[in-house]
Order: structure tokens, then C-alpha cells, then sequence
């Protein structure tokens, strides 16, 4: 079989890449990427919803009681936090530094943000921050990922609550770039450029290292923690002993809980290994408030953060914190549409051709011994190795995150990514945001992905719009 280059794909950056199809088990035998004949793309659990509350909704098959959990879950996920004190208790304490009061504030009904545009404050995209990796001890890598800047720690926080001062502005210009395809048609990109104005906790260093990040959608996670870590790393190959060209390897990451390093596979670097984690991460950055697991925030002592008043210790309660972790572990994936349509046959062809599924692994099957009946044993179609691939300068950060150099990103499933401008009309794809569309994504994507890249590029219109259709029945 021949081996096709990866296409990395946009899902509020979406990666299409070609990868022998080959998870450990007789279902995965085949030589060549299989193409989906079931709309249960999340296995059993999957649900018949594709209007604005696509994203929203639990596993189908998961128990009424469990629904009960979800539902507080969501509460949780949904209403704002506040600062301390405050007559809501249970969720007072944000800030005093932070990106925004709610976790859907940057997940959008639960699917990804936006850029900001015009005046707007971003909300659901921010800056990482870090300085050169040379300059860390290893410890500090071993379990921070990256060295945080004095002042500044490890995200930039835009907003802060009353009497506080935020960290700084977030600026975006856009310029363009155009792709020209082989029958001459062309489609203009806009390349972002970041910068940082008015620092008000001393200034920036020259060595400073940024890296910008859209939420993504949280559909699918609890499947996704329920793939056996031994199938997935049976499809690495960092060092491409195959020769295909593509090199996907695991990220590996510090287990709070377990006090270890093990493999991450959550975000956009896979710096996270497992969604409790994520979360109370999410909440410690994004909206200042301490968990047992996570007992500190991004606030640096210079900032004075200490000074006001907290929503006790911690501010996320154990019991809050296993219920926004179910939530976010529990969210369905919609069903996939327009199957039967010849266009979008003909893109799943095109798909698997371009060598599209090296990267975006279409088909994996949860442990059978997983902690949640509804999670266990189920045939799931996420689109996506989980792993590390070299994205090509264009989308480089050049800021690594724990093994994740600054070239590389973890392939993000595709399922559910026609829907998500239904969900959000706004929504962009890869890690920040820059693609308006699914082609634009494409387009963006370089290094391991290059070659597939340059085969849809050379591709005539109709058989673009194939490949598209394909993506958009996901």
C-alpha cells in the first residue's frame, strides 16, 4: 500500500493525516483506513441532534440517574463565577486575574470559541506564555512543561475583577497570504500576528515565547480517555521507521494525581493527561479559582493576588470538580448526516487517497474494562491518533510543552465538525482560530502534511468540494 502524506485538517484546527489504519485488535487487520458505514460516531451513545444544541447533549446511553449528574454538571459548566465574597458561594472566588467567568464562555455551547474581532476582549482565545526551555531546570519541565515568566507566569490573563489590574492586552492584525490550486483559482488566507500591549506587571522579556489557543469542543472527551493507551502507541512512529513520512509521537506529561509522568492526550499539545486534569487546569488559568488538585493559580506573587478576598480553600469543591469532570466526560457526538450522498462517498475516498487519515486515524474502540458502562467497548469514529505531528513552520509556535517541540500539535478529532458553525456561526479552526472555513484549514497545514496538502491543492474544483462534503457529513 502506498503511503500517503497527511493533509492536517482544521477542527478549530482540524489535521487530516494518512496513518495505517492498525489498532491492536482483529477489527483493525485491514491494510488500509477504513471508510464509515455507521452514523453512531460515538459509538452507542451517539445522538440525532444537529441544530444549536448539537454539542449539549449527554451520552444516549447513558443511565437516568447519571443524567441527574450531568445535569448538575452543566449548571457547573454554564453560570458564571463570581468574585468573593458573594451570596452564590458555590461559585464565588474568580479571579483575581483571569480570562473569562465561565467555562462556557470559551466553549461556546460546548464547541470551540472564536478570535475576538474588531474591539472585542478575546475570551475564548488567550496566550500561553513561557521563556526558553535552555533556561529551566529540569524539574520545572518535568512537571510545568514550560518555564513561566516572572510576573507573568504561564498564561496571559486580559480581565481581572473589580480593583485588580489584568495582565495586559491581547492584539491580532491579520495579513493576508494567497494559495493559488493547479487549475488556477486561488482562495486568500489570513495569517495572525500577535502582540502584547500595555504589560502591567513590569515589562516583557525579548526571550518571551507565546503560543495562542481557541477552546476547543468538548464532545466525545470521555471516549476519547477510554482508548487503551497501548493502541494508540502502537501507532507511533517518531522516528518514522516506515518511511512514510509521518511521525506521530505521544507527549509525555505530569500526572498530578499519580505524582508521575505518563502519556498526555488532551489539548492542543496533548500537555494533559486525562479531563479531570484539563479542567481544574482550565479553571486555575482561564478564571483564577484554586482545586484540591490544582491548589494554586496562574497569579504570580508580584501581582498581589493574595491581597482580596478568596471563595475559600479550595474555591472548585471536590464535589464541583467531579461534577464538571463527568459533565465533561459525558458530552455525546452527534450522528454523522448525508451518507448516502455520492459527493460525500466520493470524499471519504478522496480522504483516505490524499493520505488524510495518517494522522486523523478515522476508527478506535474504548477498553471493554472501562470505568463507565456507557464509555466501555464502543466502536467510535473520532478521526484522530491522539498524537504529536510536525505541522510545518506556518502553524509553528516555536514554544514546546513538555515533549511537544514548537512545531508540533496533536491531531484533533474531526467528528462533529461539520456542525460547528451551526453550533457557533462564528467558530474558527485549528489552534487559534485563523481558518473561517474547513478549506482554509487545509490549507494551512505543512510539514508532515505537506505532501497532502499539495495533492488537494492540485485537485480540480469539484473534487475539492468532494473532500469537503465528506468533512462537512462528519
Amino acid at each position: 500500500m502506498s503511503h500517503c502524506r497527511r493533509i492536517v485538517y482544521p477542527c478549530r484546527y482540524i489535521r487530516v493525516g494518512f496513518f495505517t489504519m492498525l489498532l491492536a485488535a482483529p477489527l483493525y487487520a485491514s491494510e488500509s483506513p477504513p471508510i464509515q458505514t455507521t452514523p453512531m460516531s460515538g459509538g452507542d451513545g451517539s445522538v440525532e441532534q444537529f441544530d444549536h444544541n448539537a454539542y449539549s447533549l449527554p451520552l444516549g446511553n447513558m443511565s437516568m440517574t447519571k443524567r441527574l449528574d450531568f445535569s448538575v454538571g452543566n449548571s457547573f459548566f454554564r453560570n458564571p463565577w463570581v468574585a468573593a465574597p458573594a451570596s452564590t458561594e458555590a461559585r464565588d472566588g474568580l479571579g483575581p486575574l483571569f480570562n473569562t467567568n465561565s467555562c462556557q464562555g470559551c466553549h461556546i455551547k460546548d464547541g470551540r470559541g472564536h478570535p475576538p474581532t474588531g474591539d472585542e476582549n478575546p475570551i475564548a482565545l488567550f496566550l500561553r506564555l513561557s521563556l526558553p526551555s535552555s533556561q529551566a531546570e529540569p524539574e520545572v519541565l518535568e512537571q510545568r512543561g514550560a518555564l513561566p515568566v516572572p510576573n507573568y507566569g504561564l498564561q496571559l490573563q486580559t480581565a481581572a475583577i473589580s480593583g485588580a489590574q489584568p495582565e495586559a492586552k491581547m492584539l491580532i492584525e491579520y495579513r493576508p497570504r494567497e494559495v493559488t490550486f493547479a487549475d488556477g483559482s486561488s482562495v486568500t488566507l489570513q495569517e495572525p500576528l500577535y502582540s502584547i500591549a500595555e504589560p502591567a506587571y513590569g515589562e516583557l522579556p525579548e526571550n518571551l515565547q507565546t503560543s495562542p489557543r481557541l477552546a476547543p469542543p468538548m464532545i466525545g472527551l470521555g471516549l476519547l480517555e477510554a482508548i487503551p493507551e497501548a493502541d494508540l502507541l502502537a501507532a507511533a512512529d517518531p522516528d518514522d521507521a516506515d518511511g512514510d513520512g509521518i511521525s506521530g509521537r505521544a507527549n509525555r506529561v505530569w500526572d498530578l494525581r499519580t505524582g508521575s509522568t505518563v502519556m498526555g492526550r488532551f489539548g492542543w499539545k496533548a500537555g494533559e493527561p486525562s479531563i479531570e486534569q484539563q479542567g481544574l487546569h482550565a479553571f486555575a488559568g482561564d478564571m483564577g479559582l484554586t482545586s484540591s488538585l490544582v491548589p494554586h493559580t496562574d497569579c504570580t506573587e508580584s501581582q498581589g493576588c493574595d491581597d482580596f478576598p478568596n471563595g475559600g480553600t479550595p474555591e472548585v469543591s471536590d464535589d464541583v470538580a467531579d461534577f464538571v469532570t463527568f459533565y465533561a466526560s459525558s458530552l455525546a457526538v452527534p450522528m454523522r448526516r448525508n451518507m448516502d450522498d455520492p459527493a460525500v462517498k466520493q470524499g471519504a475516498e478522496r480522504f483516505n487517497a490524499l493520505g488524510c487519515a495518517s494522522c486523523h486515524t478515522p476508527r478506535h474502540r474504548t477498553a471493554a474494562n472501562a470505568d463507565r458502562p456507557a464509555l466501555a467497548d464502543q466502536i467510535i469514529w473520532p478521526y484522530s491518533d491522539l498524537l504529536l505531528h510536525d505541522m510545518g513552520d506556518a502553524l509553528a509556535d516555536q514554544r514546546s510543552e513538555f515533549k511537544a517541540d514548537g512545531r508540533e500539535w496533536r491531531t484533533p478529532p474531526l467528528w462533529g465538525i461539520g456542525l460547528a458553525h451551526t453550533v457557533n456561526p462564528r467558530a474558527g479552526f485549528l489552534h487559534d482560530g485563523r481558518a473561517r472555513t474547513l478549506e482554509e484549514a487545509i490549507l494551512w497545514h505543512g510539514g508532515e502534511a505537506e505532501e497532502a496538502t499539495q495533492g488537494y491543492r492540485d485537485l480540480p474544483e469539484d473534487q475539492r468540494a468532494e473532500l469537503i462534503r465528506f468533512l462537512e457529513s462528519l
